[in-house]
């Protein structure tokens, strides 16, 4: 289900995992390797391709939710200002989530849009954690490096690391560890009163 509004989203009481990042960080590409889908998410060589809150249930358990990127290329300043809004709608007004995965490219330094976007959660009180994408691109130490510029620009801001998981939609890396994450995190739910 796709929608322009938070309203509009569906109804049901299962739980909302929300997966966002710049564009072109490779969200698509991450989203298919997940559900082993090739074209689920459309994925685009050209940046902002998606324009919609997209909710795609799992396993009738849980919905993954597709948000267009922040930071999108080629979109008319109008058509950003109605993506932001609906975005800051659906963090602040969407009892159903649970949790939302930041996507950070892992070849690049700590970029200030992903540490502001992070700020922003953080000052909402809405839980996440980061997704490093595009590890395939990186030897594992230079991996290692990359996520620990990353933890040094962030504990100026947070008292600890957000918990982080390291990726690659073209080899599979991290998708059991990422998916069974969020299976453990929805039977404690279940077992929540």
């Amino acid at each position: 289900m796709s929608n322009s509004a938070v309203d509009k989203c569906p109804n049901q009481p299962l739980p909302e995992y929300a997966f966002i990042g710049r564009s072109n960080v490779g969200k698509s590409s991450l989203i298919n390797m997940l559900v082993q889908r090739k074209s689920l998410a459309k994925t685009s060589g050209r940046p902002g391709k998606t324009q919609l809150i997209n909710h795609f249930v799992i396993n009738k358990n849980w919905y993954l939710v597709d948000l267009p990127g922040y930071g999108y290329a080629r979109v008319s300043k109008e058509s950003k200002k109605t993506f932001q809004k609906f975005i800051t709608q659906y963090f602040e007004q969407r009892r159903q989530l649970v949790l939302a995965f930041v996507l950070v490219d892992i070849r690049h330094e700590p970029q200030p849009i992903d540490v502001e976007f992070m700020a922003y959660l953080g000052h909402q009180q809405i839980p996440f954690h980061i997704i490093f994408t595009k590890a395939d691109k990186l030897k594992p130490m230079a991996q290692t490096e990359a996520v620990k510029k990353y933890e040094q620009e962030l504990l100026n801001h947070w008292e600890e690391m957000p918990q982080y998981f390291i990726t690659s939609s073209s080899n599979g890396q991290g998708r059991e560890e990422l998916l069974q994450y969020i299976d453990q995190l929805n039977q404690s739910l279940k077992t929540q009163p």
